[in-house]
């Protein structure tokens, strides 16, 4: 049955109260499968759902995110998994299907960040996809659709209070948006922004190497943040997004978070890492707890003990020299800011993390200093002439 508007618990927090979703004109364009989803779960579901629509509008792949307090943890085009990827993704148990695999890269980058998410996917949800979920921590999920036997699975979840949103494909926004603050209304053209090849025409470095493995994790990292909480900057590679550096007053300090994430990523593939001697009672997400304790060094008193009790032997720790011999290796990770770059400082931290591709804006007083910057690097940057901004 078609409805114009849903009630809601609350708003953002309990003691907003009444809360609802509606529609000025027409009907929602949203059904309840099941659950029932709140206010944040809402702004979560629709700008992930936009993220997941673009990817496989712009990329023919089916896509998947990993939303949480309406900015992605983790974004991915359905790229085949490497053995070590799938360990340090916690899926290499599975079989997995195209948009399983999409959603076993959107929620593993950084599982830390995922943990309880709300989950966007451009495809109808299969089997394997459900059975991925199922298991996982996790509020909701939107989608065009459910195969048959896979919303029993998701059913199972929360002691059947999972959410699941069917959104129309095709439903279309008006063109103008707009937004209520204190009172006031703002408007807006609703952002159209589409990635095409324009966007990557403007080559602004000696090095204009720039494969279409680069432009399609370009593209993926863009999109990203298009509905990131800005200031933001994204890498990626391999068909997701490593590390999101979200809502942030300096641009450095996105890029070193998005950096540090990534980091993190690369790091959880080690060969040390992935021989980690767990116990076998140690659930995935004290595993992934103890992994991110591991990689940062910083385990004292009784978190020690603690994290100690997790292994069937204490593990010889990761040195910092061990760490930066690991991510020496990396290479053609892509990076794309939602602004210009005002200082050199961001490709200096980004080169750290294996980048070769760069996005962003220019425009900035000091473009020719982090031309320079790019160039001592060896990285391809384009400078695609498009702000992101998202609030």
């Amino acid at each position: 049955m078609s409805i114009t508007e849903l009630p809601l618990r609350y708003g953002c927090n309990p003691h907003q109260k009444p809360a609802r979703v509606f529609m000025r004109s027409g009907e929602l364009p949203l059904k309840v499968l099941n659950g029932a989803p709140g206010y944040i779960n809402l702004m979560d579901a629709l700008n992930a759902w936009q993220l997941v629509r673009e990817l496989k509008q712009t990329l023919g792949m089916p896509a998947a995110t990993s939303f949480k307090h309406v900015s992605p943890a983790g974004a991915a085009v359905a790229t085949p998994l490497t053995d070590a990827e799938a360990q340090a993704c916690f899926v290499d148990d599975l079989e997995l299907s195209p948009l399983a695999t999409a959603y076993a890269r959107a929620r593993g980058a950084d599982r830390m960040a995922s943990f309880g998410d709300w989950v966007a996917l451009s495809d109808p949800v299969d089997v394997q996809t459900a059975t991925l979920l199922r298991r996982e921590v996790s509020d909701g999920l939107i989608c065009p659709g459910v195969e048959e036997g896979a919303l029993a699975l998701l059913q199972e979840k929360r002691g059947g209070k999972y959410c699941v949103l069917e959104i129309d494909p095709s439903y279309q926004p008006p063109e103008v948006e707009q937004k209520e603050i204190f009172g006031v209304t703002l408007e807006q053209k609703r952002n159209d922004f589409v990635v095409t090849d324009e966007f990557f025409s403007n080559v602004v470095t000696e090095c204009r190497d720039l494969p279409e493995s680069a432009k399609r994790d370009l593209t993926v990292a863009t999109l990203a943040l298009k509905y990131t909480q800005s200031n933001s900057v994204a890498y990626s590679a391999n068909g997701q997004v490593l590390g999101v550096g979200a809502g942030q007053q300096a641009r450095v300090h996105c890029t070193r978070l998005a950096g540090s994430k990534a980091d993190i990523w690369s790091l959880r593939q080690h060969p040390q890492v992935l021989g980690l001697p767990f116990k076998g009672a140690v659930g995935r997400p004290e595993r992934m707890n103890a992994i991110e304790q591991y990689l940062l060094g910083a385990v004292e008193g009784a978190e020690k003990a603690a994290w100690e009790a997790s292994f069937d032997q204490v593990p010889a720790p990761l040195t910092e020299a061990d760490k930066r011999a690991w991510l020496d290796q990396v290479t053609d990770v892509a990076l794309s800011s939602d602004a210009f770059f005002p200082f050199r400082d961001n490709l200096d931290r980004a080169a750290r993390s294996g980048v070769k591709y760069v996005a962003e804006a220019g425009g900035s007083i000091r473009d020719e200093e982090v031309i320079a910057a790019a160039n001592e690097y060896g990285m391809t940057m384009v400078f695609t002439g498009v702000r992101l901004f998202h609030h």
